[in-house]
């Protein structure tokens, strides 16, 4: 059973989850889907962490959080959307990776990392997503 904290990192992360679903299949906007998925995958790892007692720490490197907690992930994709995030958040900035803005089919993956990510989170926090969105 997933304590309080933790249920409010899943509920912030599902939030991310749901901006992508409704913005998805725009190709203008793949690189705001890449930055919310960042920012879900995030909220995951910190739920996860959260709920075991592990002090979360103030950073958004999704390299740094997932070595702390055991998830399956895809590594590629976490060390692409590490690129993309941006502590300024310059509006010129937000969701471009170092080659500018992704294309539809790597939005499309990122949203699936992401959640898969989620997914897993609510399992290993034994927490479904009726308890979440009540």
């Amino acid at each position: 059973m997933a304590n309080p904290q933790a249920k409010e990192w899943l509920k912030a992360a599902y939030s991310d989850l749901r901006s992508i679903e409704h913005i998805l299949a725009d190709t203008f906007l793949t690189h705001i889907v890449a930055f919310h998925s960042q920012q879900a995958i995030e909220k995951s790892f910190k739920a996860i962490m959260e709920n075991a007692s592990i002090s979360v720490p103030k950073v958004h490197k999704l390299e740094t959080l997932v070595s702390k907690i055991d998830i399956e992930c895809d590594a590629k994709i976490l060390a692409i959307l590490d690129l993309l995030y941006i502590e300024s958040r310059y509006p010129g900035d937000m969701g471009l990776l170092p080659q500018g803005k992704p294309e539809l089919k790597d939005a499309e993956e990122f949203y699936t990392v992401a959640k898969n990510t989620f997914d897993q989170a609510c399992e290993i926090l034994d927490v479904t997503l009726e308890e979440i969105t009540a």
